[in-house]
């Protein structure tokens, strides 16, 4: 629907057709209103003082109304016309207002001719059109004179008639002399607006109200062409309305008096019959609401129930509250460990630095001891070099070094005296002794790490940096709300949380030395073990994670701390050292290791480690020369005693190598501890060894170095393979024994065949040498 506009209640006034346009309100047009044909009218600002111009185009004319078009009277356009019938040359200029509104009235009447043609055929109003007439072309050339020479003149038209005469026939001269109008660059431009005049001031004002009336007027056009539009509109919705219920009326007349349509024929059993229809359908739909109504009242029991064990249950404010603290709680235990983490790194780096500092000060001075001892034999055994004394001339540094070693080694001799340690071999030493300035600095500066380890946690509550205090907390939601517990995953994370407590503890420990605590009496393993203990899980949950929880804390935590002792500070000569770390991996590998099914990584970067360190000291540190037989005969010759030093030191490597039996693989023991330093060094050197009672005891110091479980399950009567040349040494041996004054240690050599299961051999030797009686050795077995 049309928007309505708003509707002015304004008289208007009546026609007159004696009154003059000067007389005549602008803003009271006599002709009836009309539409107005859109972009018919040219709008813009008056130019100037306020005084009417000619448009840019010859055929527009503008009036003294500045904006939008005020259609003229019919009266105008009457007195248009005999006005344009007089001679346009006689008439002379005038400023008047007369004269202004014919100017405007004539011009508007030419556009307003067409509109009211068009506006004609809507509206019924044919009188009007015919009594406007369009003026002719001299009338307009006129009224565009008067103009141009209005312009001319400093903008304002003159009152004396004869020199506006003469300005017009100048001007038309000018028209006819195009070439006398001036150039662009003679123009003159003006630059500041010219002062304006009182008859100015007033036209302006005039062409204000002229607009201001001009608007009323168009708003009553638009009030008058909206009610013709609402009319119109109602008179179509009746007609349309009438039609259809002249249509309805007809069809219902037609269904009422129509008499060919026949009806079924009714009886009281098709009654009946309908009426028992509808009864089933009604008690049908009456039982399942009654279902419908007996399922509601469940649901109402169960939520009223529901309700009842809710209130029955423990508080739920009291449950926010415990949720709340424990949130709190971790919270501020994971920033306080955030920032003790840094703290703990530093003093972690600093110990093992301390540590590798003294490892390498120990593997430099026997790598560099054995260099220099062995240039010094090889000096000592070219005879062209020595001197007329007999005696070698050496260099300072070599003659330092020789009786640095040869002291420590008179210091051990004697401690070993002293403690009654009578059947030790030369060679199977550690050499880990440090000179006394050494050993001060050493614990001075571990002595201020530990203090400051002492410190990390000064300032912090127990409740943030006990393990016992901390798991406690968590054993309280495990009793109270064991669901919640079990589905937040907390044994993922109290290994996480517990990592630096345990790195802590860890600072002072150290697997490699003999008097270092074990895993099981440090605070934390004992901790971890009754929070595991005390779990509160059903027998259905046997392999719940929280019985995980202390062997992920190994795996992350121990293992890896393990790996980097191995790596960087273990020295796999060493005995005790050995020993030491064998019995923390069996604890750690054996008795707390995860899940047979689960693989863990760092388990196996520990083993790789091992082995990877055993490798390297079997090339680096084993050094067994050969010398000629007549440099060892003498069992107190230089060479003979270095000689026998590094074979004991290998035999100590080869034995330590062995130990790992239960831990590493067969074949990786096999193959590190046979192939590569038995059967490469040891065998080599007993070769060139005199058969007789020394290398007996070293062949049964082999023997005793390997593992039982190796010869337990042989199903046939020879050794492994990797033991053949050890075997054939020992046949040689036992051939040359049988033939010397020391028969009686071919016992010994058959006891070590039969000890490493080549019975096959020791039973063929026995027979070609008839010896009977050591054929129940065998039997024993």
């Amino acid at each position: 629907m049309a928007h309505r506009p708003k509707r002015t209640f304004r008289q208007r006034a009546a026609d007159s057709s004696d009154s003059d346009g000067a007389e005549e309100s602008p803003a009271e047009p006599r002709v009836p209103r009309e539409v107005a044909a859109p972009g018919s009218a040219e709008e813009g600002p008056p130019s100037g003082g306020g005084r009417a111009r000619v448009a840019g185009r010859p055929h527009r004319v503008r009036g003294p109304r500045g904006r939008g078009r005020v259609w003229a009277s019919s009266r105008r356009a009457k007195e248009a016309a005999p006005r344009a019938d007089e001679g346009s040359e006689s008439r002379v200029l005038d400023v008047s207002t007369d004269e202004e509104d014919e100017i405007h009235h004539s011009s508007e009447s030419k556009g307003d001719q067409g509109l009211s043609s068009d506006s004609s055929s809507s509206l019924g109003e044919k009188e009007l059109s015919s009594t406007v007439k369009i003026p002719d072309a001299a009338f307009i050339q006129a009224a565009r004179r008067k103009r141009e020479l209005a312009r001319a003149q400093d903008d304002y038209i003159s009152l004396d008639v004869e020199h506006t005469s003469t300005v017009s026939d100048m001007k038309r001269e000018s028209e006819d002399d195009p070439e006398s109008e001036p150039d662009d660059h003679e123009k003159r431009i003006p630059f500041t607006l010219k002062p304006q005049t009182f008859r100015q001031r007033m036209a302006e004002e005039s062409i204000s109200r002229n607009e201001e009336t001009s608007e009323e007027s168009q708003e009553d056009e638009k009030q008058d062409i909206w009610e013709r539009q609402q009319m119109r509109k109602a008179v179509k919705i009746i007609e349309e309305r009438d039609i259809d219920l002249s249509r309805g009326s007809g069809s219902s007349k037609v269904k009422k008096f129509d008499t060919s349509i026949s009806f079924t024929p009714v009886n009281l059993e098709i009654i009946k019959k309908q009426l028992n229809t509808r009864l089933t359908l009604l008690q049908e739909t009456h039982r399942s609401h009654l279902r419908e109504y007996e399922k509601y009242v469940q649901d109402v029991k169960s939520s009223k129930s529901t309700i009842q064990n809710l209130e029955s249950s423990s508080n739920q404010a009291l449950n926010c509250k415990f949720y709340k603290s424990m949130k709190i709680y971790v919270e501020n235990l994971i920033d306080c460990l955030n920032e003790k983490i840094i703290n703990i790194q530093e003093i972690e780096s600093s110990m093992h630095a301390l540590l590798l500092k003294q490892a390498m000060t120990f593997m430099k001075r026997r790598q560099d001891e054995l260099k220099h001892e062995s240039t010094y034999l090889q000096q000592l055994s070219r005879k062209d070099e020595t001197s007329t004394s007999g005696n070698l001339a050496v260099d300072e540094k070599t003659q330092w070094i020789l009786e640095e070693i040869e002291s420590r080694r008179t210091k051990r001799r004697q401690a070993r005296m002293l403690s009654g340690n009578c059947n030790h071999q030369e060679g199977t030493s550690s050499d880990d002794e440090l000179p006394s300035a050494e050993m001060t600095d050493f614990q001075k500066s571990q002595g201020d790490i530990l203090q400051k380890q002492k410190k990390v946690f000064e300032d912090v509550h127990d409740d943030f940096c006990n393990i016992q205090n901390i798991l406690l907390k968590f054993q309280q939601w495990r009793e109270k709300f064991p669901d919640s517990y079990y589905e937040a995953f907390i044994s993922l994370c109290i290994p996480k949380l517990l990592n630096p407590l345990v790195r802590v503890q860890l600072i002072d420990w150290n697997p490699l030395k003999l008097d270092s605590t074990g895993l099981k009496e440090m605070p934390w393993f004992k901790s971890v073990e009754e929070f595991m203990d005390s779990s509160v899980e059903d027998s259905k949950k046997e392999s719940s994670s929280d019985k995980k929880i202390l062997s992920t804390i190994i795996n992350k935590t121990i293992i890896p701390r393990l790996t980097d002792f191995v790596e960087f500070l273990w020295d796999p000569l060493s005995a005790s050292q050995t020993t030491n770390l064998i019995t923390h991996c069996r604890v750690i590998l054996e008795e707390h290791s995860i899940c047979e099914n689960e693989v863990s990584k760092s388990k196996q970067d520990l083993l790789k480690s091992i082995v990877s360190r055993m490798k390297k000291a079997v090339e680096d540190d084993v050094f067994i020369p050969l010398y000629p037989k007549s440099a060892v005969e003498n069992k107190t010759s230089p060479h003979s005693k270095f000689q026998e030093r590094q074979f004991w030191s290998g035999l100590k490597l080869f034995h330590n190598i062995l130990l790992w039996n239960g831990l590493l693989t067969d074949d990786t023991l096999q193959e590190l501890g046979l192939g590569k330093l038995l059967n490469r060094y040891l065998i080599i050197a007993l070769l060139n060894a005199t058969p007789g009672p020394d290398v007996v005891k070293k062949c049964n110091q082999v023997a005793a170095c390997l593992p039982e479980k190796w010869f337990e399950n042989s199903a046939t009567r020879t050794s492994i393979p990797q033991l053949e040349n050890f075997i054939q040494f020992l046949l040689q041996s036992a051939h040359k024994l049988s033939r010397s004054e020391f028969r009686d240690k071919v016992e010994e050599i058959i006891l070590i065949l039969v000890k490493i299961k080549a019975l096959n051999q020791a039973e063929s030797f026995i027979g070609e040498h008839h010896l009977d009686h050591l054929k129940s050795l065998i039997k024993k077995d």
